[in-house]
């Protein structure tokens, strides 16, 4: 396996084969050990990414007793902590995503969620946003808590001078991950002027300080051989970067369909990240990766799931539906929503698809699945009724907030 995938040529689970969750903890297994590999020479490092590394095994083990019972945990939780951000990139998710504001979690909500995610066996929790760093109290009590978990922290990287960085420098189990958008060209063209030298500045402070961290790559059919190059890959590693999550943009801003990865860089980009795998001293991580590898998508549960700033337990960031808030429902229950289960039940109609995500390529029918109008044909339910719910399905919230806009 290369780090983030499964090998090419290998038998990938068929739609509803319960392998698949095997290859994907093998997977997680896999990338945390090459981590450790990287750092091994590196002791306030290398110790701490062991640990990890021991309590990703427990966690596996902890999930498939809950499987056994009945209960489908997720190795991954995504958790977009914040609406509220301090920029307003182009085609931003947190504008895409749409609906009324929130109230956030309260902070003891928020906590409680993320305590009773890992103590079922979630071995990485993704805190996104929104700019994360709004709530960055409460970030680092949260991974204070859970010395073992492995914190990523997806952030604009603005809010990080010396001082966030002695912080994050005393908290081995958290990966800051800073959005760039490829070279100064790209990235200020999307976040604004001067922000490619302003991230230059927090990545030196975190290098000086040997906090292990990454960037993720909005990847576009635009700056898709930008930050593809070896040669912006170099630029990054001498910057301090160690983690390249790749993610494939999503078209939730109306006109902005001209941005989604074409056919052949989709498939480029899965030996591309294989080949740096080999050639550089880093991770490269694509999302949403090769689903067909694991039989359909890996959201709704089936890989990671998603808590929204206001405490709604979604499938994946990019598609903003609920059925359950975890201020009232405990994770554990949360976990067995009926809309989470319908979309669990038929991960076929969730393959990769030309948007980058599925989920939301076909939220005509992810929609139909909450009552919101007539799935469409071909699509599992296509015949039924226009104008209500399936039976057993429960309504969406009525009001969704935003997220991953970071």
């Amino acid at each position: 396996m290369i780090a983030g995938y499964p090998t090419r040529g290998e038998a990938a689970p068929a739609a509803g084969d319960n392998r698949y969750r095997e290859t994907f903890d093998a997977t997680i297994r896999e990338t945390l050990g090459q981590a450790v590999r990287i750092i091994a020479a590196e002791p306030a490092l290398a110790i701490p990414g062991a640990a990890i590394l021991r309590h990703q095994k427990r966690a596996a083990a902890a999930r498939k007793r809950h499987e056994q019972e009945g209960l489908l945990v997720p190795p991954v939780m995504i958790v977009s902590v914040t609406a509220r951000c301090n920029l307003a990139c182009a085609g931003c998710y947190m504008h895409g995503r749409g609906g009324n504001h929130r109230a956030e979690m309260e902070p003891e909500v928020l906590a409680s969620v993320v305590d009773e995610a890992t103590g079922l066996g979630v071995s990485i929790v993704v805190l996104a946003g929104g700019e994360p760093l709004v709530r960055m109290e409460e970030i680092f009590c949260l991974v204070r808590a859970h010395p073992q978990v492995l914190f990523a922290v997806f952030t604009n990287g603005l809010l990080i001078d010396g001082a966030v960085a002695d912080l994050l420098a005393g908290c081995r189990n958290v990966v800051p991950v800073i959005s760039f958008e490829g070279s100064r060209e790209h990235t200020d063209r999307r976040r604004g002027d001067g922000v490619y030298d302003r991230l230059l500045s927090a990545t030196a402070c975190l290098k000086d300080r040997n906090v292990f961290f990454g960037c993720s790559l909005t990847t576009t059919r635009e700056n898709f051989a930008d930050v593809t190059d070896e040669a912006f890959v170099r630029q990054m590693l001498l910057a301090g970067v160690r983690v390249f999550t790749y993610v494939e943009y999503v078209p939730m801003a109306p006109g902005t369909e001209d941005l989604v990865l074409a056919p052949e860089q989709k498939t480029e980009l899965q030996a591309v990240l294989a080949s740096h795998n080999r050639q550089f001293p880093a991770l490269f991580i694509g999302f949403p990766g090769d689903e067909d590898a694991y039989g359909g998508c890996l959201a709704a549960g089936r890989g990671f799931v998603h808590v929204s700033p206001s405490g709604d337990l979604e499938p994946c960031p990019a598609a903003p539906y609920s059925d359950v808030n975890l201020a009232a429902v405990p994770l554990r229950e949360a976990l067995r929503s009926r809309l989470l289960n319908r979309l669990r039940e038929t991960p076929e109609a969730l393959t990769e698809s030309e948007g980058g995500c599925a989920l939301w390529a076909n939220r005509a029918w992810v929609e139909a699945l909450i009552g919101r109008e007539e799935a469409p044909a071909g699509m599992p339910g296509g015949h039924a009724a226009a104008g209500g719910p399936e039976k057993g399905i429960v309504a969406v919230t009525a009001e969704h907030d935003d997220a991953m806009g970071e």
